[in-house]
């Protein structure tokens, strides 16, 4: 079953049982979903869903920083509600040495060189995208150019 057809199943499942929560954060979702579709006129594949999933869960990330920040837990727990949900269509999350491993491979093919970098993490975001977080992908690779 595609990404797309299990993320639709979930809206009618929690449709039936009443659970808003859950029902909002799928049918922002599918509007997201949607929203790329109609914009790009394409079909989604898993992988583009898995790409706005993250997308989203970085903006709930920065989110939940700015509501603790004002003291407003009670929106902060919203957001990790939703994103408890988003997280529910991820792949599986890659270990630190899952994630070690191929970042050493992918140096090793493409050199030390700083000029390298760009490549190196193009060729990481492509193999590692949706199943570990980015931002410590890049740091790890810096530190081990260093």
């Amino acid at each position: 079953m595609s990404l797309k057809q299990q993320v639709t199943d979930d809206m009618k499942t929690a449709m039936r049982e009443k659970d808003t929560s859950r029902l909002s954060t799928i049918r922002l979702l599918l509007a997201a979903m949607k929203q790329k579709e109609v914009d790009e006129r394409v079909e989604l594949t898993d992988t583009d869903i898995v790409a706005i999933i993250d997308k989203m869960l970085k903006q709930r990330r920065d989110s939940i920083t700015q509501y603790e920040a004002a003291n407003r837990t009670d929106l902060a727990d919203q957001e990790r509600l939703e994103m408890t949900i988003l997280m529910g269509y991820m792949p599986a999350q890659l270990s630190e040495a899952e994630v070690a491993a191929a970042v050493d491979a992918v140096i090793a093919e493409h050199g030390k060189t700083p000029a390298a970098m760009g490549k190196i993490m193009a060729a990481l975001k492509l193999q590692l995208a949706g199943k570990t977080d980015l931002a410590a992908v890049s740091a790890m690779v810096k530190a081990k150019m260093a």
